[in-house]
């Protein structure tokens, strides 16, 4: 996979400003199979779709990561840093498309969350709010007994047990991060949403790039679309100039 010049992820971070989480991935994953169609990435699993942005994010900014995580037990911030193998799952079987379940006298037939499904949650509603809506979509048809049930009406039980199948069919969908704080010695398993985690880097940069636009087109009179075609060495070098 190749890295996106400068203009092509600023190009996205900036339509990206004004979407959702979930469809700024959906875009990320556009980016990284050009050669796909956006309707056809969309029914991608969340982990097939975070497979392709782990791709991604090494041909654009490397293997290596950092970060910022808080101890669950005293609030100790730390700097957590991490390489690209430490969170990549070993491709598995494709996962089947329907699943069944049998429980607590209820039968449920469910698919996993895709793309689409993802991009459709918003940031402004509550974590409940979105799990239900991913329910509704995912739930192909549920009874209890020999009654239909609408999905918002299963037994939390039941909807456990659906978390857990799909967990296991999706395993690059769950990324965790073992932690342990230098202050307390409180180990625990942090969960990276990775879709956020790529974002939060592309925004970083493009601020950061944006910035030295401007300080070399004050400098020099260069048009913005010539600086970013610099590579980032040369802009660099031209930068450490002005100092």
């Amino acid at each position: 996979m190749r890295a996106p010049s400068a203009t092509e992820l600023l190009g996205l971070w900036e339509r990206g400003l004004g979407q959702s989480p979930g469809q700024r991935a959906l875009a990320l994953l556009t980016l990284a199979c050009g050669e796909t169609p956006t309707e056809q990435l969309a029914q991608l699993s969340a982990g097939q779709r975070d497979e392709h942005l782990l791709t991604l994010r090494e041909s654009t900014f490397g293997t290596q990561f950092s970060g910022l995580a808080n101890c669950p037990a005293c609030g100790e911030r730390l700097e957590i840093n991490f390489t690209a193998s430490d969170i990549r799952v070993s491709p598995g079987a494709q996962p089947p498309e329907q699943f069944t379940l049998e429980l607590a006298g209820c039968a449920v037939h469910f698919r996993l969350p895709n793309s689409l499904d993802l991009a459709n949650l918003t940031t402004d509603a509550e974590l409940a709010a979105n799990r239900q809506r991913l329910l509704e979509r995912c739930v192909l048809s549920s009874k209890c007994g020999q009654q239909e049930i609408l999905p918002s009406e299963l037994p939390e039980e039941v909807v456990c047990a659906m978390a857990q199948i799909m967990d296991r069919a999706d395993p690059q969908a769950v990324m965790q991060l073992v932690m342990t704080c230098p202050q307390c010695r409180h180990d625990w398993r942090a969960a990276l949403d990775f879709a956020s985690f790529f974002w939060s880097e592309i925004h970083a940069w493009a601020v950061r790039l944006l910035r030295e636009v401007h300080m070399l087109a004050s400098a020099y009179g260069w048009r913005e679309a010539d600086i970013l075609a610099l590579s980032p060495w040369r802009r660099q070098a031209y930068l450490e100039m002005l100092h």
